[in-house]
């Protein structure tokens, strides 16, 4: 329900004001019957003639109400609906947009940093690029060496047990 209160005015006039004007009333006066006017355009006197002119003036006072009801509440449900999947869709596309950014930036970063190309330190877009770490990609091993030392044949191998102390194993249902 909505109810709004208003207020209106308004005046309409017309300047210069003139209550009366003078109507000319002509002579047309036939002396001499022969269709003729004797003395066309001969004003004889005037005539005062009111103008029915005022000024208005309008002060209107009131309430406006208004009452809605929806007759098919199965609409509105489905606008809710569709408002709430329209949402839905714009926070997924910012979600997006927030993605495709962070992977540039990383992306970006990375290969700066491969490339030693870095901010430094104390620059304001240091920290643009400051959560990107360089790890070791998966199945690539860092160059490096072994040291391999030969077994001394001093050693000598003796055997702890014989056949009888093995003991007898199974694995699963065999």
């Amino acid at each position: 329900m909505n109810v709004t209160p208003y207020l209106t005015g308004g005046v309409t006039f017309k300047k210069p004001f003139e209550s009366y004007y003078d109507d000319p009333v002509y002579d047309v006066h036939d002396a001499d019957d022969d269709g003729q006017i004797d003395n066309p355009g001969n004003i004889l006197y005037y005539m005062p003639t009111r103008t029915n002119q005022t000024d208005n003036y309008n002060l209107s006072l009131g309430i406006s109400a208004t009452w809605s009801k929806p007759l098919d509440k199965e609409l509105q449900a489905q606008c809710k609906e569709a408002a709430a999947a329209n949402i839905a869709l714009m926070n997924q596309n910012v979600a997006n947009k927030r993605l495709d950014f962070e992977l540039a930036r990383l992306k970006n970063c990375g290969e700066l940093k491969k490339a030693g190309i870095l901010f430094h330190p104390k620059s304001p877009y240091y920290s643009v690029c400051a959560d990107v770490m360089l790890v070791q990609p998966s199945g690539v091993v860092t160059p490096h060496m072994h040291t391999i030392t030969p077994n001394s044949p001093n050693k000598k191998v003796e055997a702890n047990g014989n056949s009888n102390s093995l003991k007898t194993i199974s694995i699963g249902n065999l």
